[in-house]
């Protein structure tokens, strides 16, 4: 069931749990997420960043990672459980009006 989960629905879930997002530099961050948007950037909150070599830490009270930064991200197993609970949406045309073209109809004038 795991396999059909949307990653957006998952940080969606995620609101107020610990995470861990790696960046594609090697750094880490461990924190709460606080928010997260469409293009997966996320907003974390009580902070420990780690160096990519692993010998540096930091403690930062609130951070901003931009989504295309982010190479993985771990979280809590009771998440991905609540995420499993919720109905999987198979098809997102009726929510734009159709499939191609976005408002319907067949052109023209």
């Amino acid at each position: 069931k795991a396999q059909n989960m949307l990653p957006l629905s998952l940080l969606r879930a995620g609101k107020d749990n610990p995470m861990l997002v790696e960046l594609k530099n090697g750094e880490t961050y461990n924190g709460i997420l606080v928010n997260c948007d469409v293009w997966m950037n996320l907003s974390l909150r009580d902070v420990v960043c780690t160096s990519r070599d692993g010998d540096k830490f930091w403690k930062i009270p609130e951070c901003y990672i931009r989504g295309n930064n982010i190479k993985y991200l771990r979280v809590p197993d009771e998440v991905i459980d609540k995420v499993q609970d919720e109905p999987v949406r198979k098809d997102n045309r009726d929510r734009f009006g159709g499939g191609r073209g976005g408002r319907g109809g067949r052109g023209g004038a």
